[in-house]
């Protein structure tokens, strides 16, 4: 007997196991699981990943129970390695036992120790009631936490999530969820048990909720398309802290060339709005830029995108809503975004135009000086390139928060001529200063001259017409990025955020 013929029925009971693993829940499962318009666990896997590059491990952990109810391994997205997990909703409802919550552990450990991304899409109902002791095993959130800053994570949620496996969404660079999903602290049978409220999974944490109350970034329309927006997000992204954003080979859309759209898109009258998307479209390469939060703090655009083929990260006041004026969630999703691009060296390219922090009861009862702060901080303490536009006006504390302070480290500093910046509007320091009407005036020629007088005095670096914004920014980048000459690594942040 050879020892190929040896080793045939060892190699037949692991074929067996792997493909009771690879059944998940079983046919009647899966079935109804797809019925729904969902892929499996599986199938997310593979439409995520390049063709045939999945390395799983862990697969049979759980015994009987298909992979432990967690899909967990390596593959590549446009080449480049990635670490997944997907929770498999088929068996016992994509829940965590102990073997695992050691896989998520693991995944999130690799993550690290490889300087890879990790992905991980959800669908799952929190802990499985097993009656097991987890005792000193360590939670997988801890692993998790520890990717935060050095490698990109990011969580897709493809249907209810709940409790612990819910919670890497709040820690990861950025949330998308399908409008099939929901995401709670605890699902309906809980609530309903510990509070007596009757809430459907839907009203409870679905889109409705998820989106307007920041914690998930984005919305797609199904599976399909949660995950070709997770490859999008991350292609602007290096694989680690530990180096660079990759950047497009060149073509015509990387090259320089003149803005004049932007005479006609962007009013001189302050008092006309218009599409601060538009600007980027003109701007930037291509128009290939991907919208982070659209459907939240909507004062402030926050996108990434190319320039050169450079991937940057774009924080734009939007004049169409509150007339630029920076209000709480603007000023939350704007920080937490500058923090995700500087941890992973992203230039960052602030666009202002806007009145200042958004003032008013309601704004100061919702905590508009403390997020203004958080921003602050973000935007003070970022390592990375950072370049800025006055389009418009810029004023006060909404000045400072869009990078325009001097000495703050900026790269470039530009302003169009005509823009006015200051403590705030004539018009309104007029009515707070009690000015008659020819002091009034006054205030207001002044306010038009601002640009001049700030550059007679270097307070920023040149007045450049808008036709030159796109060429002006692209040469201060290609200076800003020579200066990376020493290897990268992850930021350490030494402010406390207010």
């Amino acid at each position: 007997m050879t020892n190929a013929r040896g080793w045939k029925e060892t190699l037949e009971d692991l074929d067996g196991r792997r493909e009771r693993s690879a059944a998940m829940g079983g046919p009647e499962r899966v079935a109804k699981h797809r019925a729904k318009g969902k892929l499996t666990a599986r199938e997310r896997i593979t439409h995520l990943l390049d063709p045939g590059t999945f390395q799983e491990f862990g697969s049979l952990v759980g015994g009987e129970i298909a992979a432990d109810a967690v899909v967990t391994g390596a593959g590549l997205i446009d080449g480049a390695p990635v670490m997944v997990g997907a929770e498999d909703f088929t068996t016992v409802a994509g829940t965590i036992a102990p073997g695992s919550n050691a896989k998520r552990y693991r995944l999130a450990e690799l993550a690290v120790r490889n300087k890879v991304p990790l992905v991980m899409l959800l669908e799952g109902a929190g802990f499985r009631p097993t009656g097991a002791h987890y005792g000193r095993t360590p939670t997988d959130l801890l692993a998790q936490a520890r990717c935060s800053g050095r490698v990109p994570m990011v969580t897709g949620v493809l249907g209810a999530s709940a409790g612990h496996g819910a919670l890497i969404a709040p820690v990861s660079d950025f949330a998308i969820m399908s409008r099939q999903g929901a995401i709670f602290t605890a699902g309906p049978p809980v609530v309903r048990e510990s509070t007596g409220e009757d809430i459907s999974k839907e009203d409870l944490g679905g889109p409705g909720v998820a989106v307007p109350s920041g914690l998930i970034h984005n919305l797609a329309d199904d599976d399909e398309d949660v995950l070709d927006d997770i490859r999008r997000y991350l292609s602007y992204f290096p694989s680690s802290a530990w180096s660079y954003p990759p950047a497009l080979l060149s073509d015509d859309s990387t090259e320089p060339r003149p803005t004049p759209e932007l005479l006609d898109i962007i009013s001189r009258d302050n008092r006309n709005t218009y599409d601060i998307r538009a600007v980027l479209d003109a701007v930037f390469d291509t128009p290939d830029w991907f919208e982070v939060q659209p459907g939240y703090g909507t004062a402030i655009v926050c996108a990434l995108a190319h320039l050169g083929g450079h991937p940057v990260a774009v924080v734009a006041n939007q004049p169409q809503v509150l007339a630029g004026s920076i209000d709480t969630a603007a000023a939350d999703k704007a920080a937490h975004f500058i923090s995700v691009a500087d941890s992973f060296h992203l230039p960052l390219v602030f666009l202002a135009d806007n009145p200042g922090m958004l003032p008013g009861s309601e704004s100061e009862r919702e905590g508009v000086l403390r997020a203004g702060a958080r921003m602050f901080v973000a935007q003070t303490t970022a390592t990375t390139i950072k370049l800025h536009v006055t389009l418009r006006k810029a004023y006060g504390f909404g000045s400072m928060v869009m990078s325009l302070i001097s000495f703050d480290d900026q790269t470039a500093t530009f302003a169009y001529p005509g823009a006015t910046m200051g403590a705030m509007s004539a018009a309104a320091l007029g009515l707070a200063s009690g000015a008659d009407e020819d002091i009034a005036a006054q205030l207001r020629e002044m306010e038009l001259l601002a640009s001049y007088h700030s550059a007679e005095h270097m307070g920023f670096d040149e007045l450049i017409r808008p036709d030159e914004t796109r060429d002006a920014l692209l040469t201060a980048l290609r200076r800003g990025i020579f200066a990376r000459q020493e290897a990268p690594q992850p930021v350490t942040r030494s402010a406390i955020v207010p």
